[in-house]
């Protein structure tokens, strides 16, 4: 039996979603590709649990999240039931639907057919009643966004959602999803982009701007950019890495001499800090509050300590931010 520390909420910070009554941890954990068949169901309880005993609250998922599509979900869905069934109230579970799911027409995008379908089969795998946030994994170029928003708006009418987001959206897809949601009574409260410091599409495409002008909350995805920032690859390719796999994320192209180099400088700058490459990559995704949140992914408990402790020092000087720019907007 599975009993909660009772300290979980001393040190964790916790952040308005937007203009929402929501708070999210900080740190909040992501169960994409540690979440399956191929990942021992002892490991899986045991990230759980010390995620949650660290003070972070949020997990999050979508349909497609495994190997296989839905294995993720499940597997939550039966540690929900043997460990957490008490703490559901504590908890922030969210899923996403968009991307290729099932056979057929209606197994990705956002009709609303698509989007509604997914949530149901979700909340099946994942044995509640609700999910705390239901967002559209992508904007759908061939739906019209008053059909998606109108799903996501059901979803919550429903009771099968509290909060609903959406993720990938561009700027202008933001506003028009945001000025949609609230003509029908149901608000934007979330986006979840891409974001790293590998990766600043947000700040240069106008998303983060959008996002402060709506008072909509942001949880980015990636902030160690597939690995790259984790320190791995400061030496090199190991073999036993993403980019020694043949994952369509990261491959050994992406892993340059001249990325390597900057790598290590980047890692320098950590060291200064007193921080490794990947606590330096999750503080800077987190300064100064723009961001709500930053996922993070765990194939150990050990992995969710050493990222918590990034949350030490999310303050930077104007020096360090320059050396960033200058290292990753080459």
């Amino acid at each position: 039996m599975y009993t909660a520390k009772s300290d979980r909420y001393d040190d964790m910070p916790y952040r308005r979603v937007g203009h929402s009554g929501l708070r999210l941890p900080a740190l909040s954990l992501g169960l994409w590709h540690n979440f399956g068949p191929e990942r021992p169901a002892e490991t899986q309880r045991a990230i759980l649990r010390r995620a949650f005993d660290l003070g972070i609250t949020h997990f999050d998922l979508a349909n497609n999240y495994g190997p296989p599509p839905g294995s993720a979900e499940s597997a939550l869905g039966a540690l929900l039931r043997t460990d957490f069934a008490p703490y559901r109230d504590e908890l922030v579970v969210s899923t996403k639907a968009g991307y290729l799911m099932w056979p057929g027409p209606y197994g990705e995008w956002g009709s609303r057919k698509s989007l509604l379908s997914s949530l149901d089969q979700s909340l099946r795998r994942l044995g509640l009643d609700y999910v705390d946030v239901f967002y559209s994994h992508r904007f759908d170029p061939q739906t019209p966004l008053e059909e998606t928003m109108g799903a996501l708006h059901s979803a919550v009418q429903q009771g099968k959602a509290l909060y609903v987001g959406v993720s990938n959206y561009s700027a202008e897809q933001t506003r028009d999803a945001a000025r949609i949601l609230g003509e029908l009574g149901t608000p934007l409260t979330i986006h979840q982009p891409r974001y790293s410091m590998l990766d600043r599409r947000p700040e240069d495409e106008g998303l983060l701007d959008a996002l402060d002008d709506l008072r909509i909350g942001s949880i980015a995805y990636s902030p160690l950019e597939q690995g790259l920032l984790t320190g791995r690859y400061l030496d090199g390719i190991p073999e036993d890495s993403r980019a020694a796999s043949d994952s369509p994320f990261l491959n050994r192209d992406a892993l340059t001499t001249e990325l390597i180099t900057r790598l290590r400088a980047l890692n320098d700058i950590a060291a200064s800090r007193g921080q490794t490459l990947a606590q330096l990559a999750l503080a800077w995704v987190l300064r100064g509050g723009r961001v709500t949140s930053a996922l993070v992914g765990a194939s150990s408990p050990r992995q969710l300590e050493d990222s918590v402790t990034a949350l030490g020092n999310l303050d930077f000087d104007a020096q360090e931010l320059a050396l960033v720019d200058t290292l990753t907007r080459l």
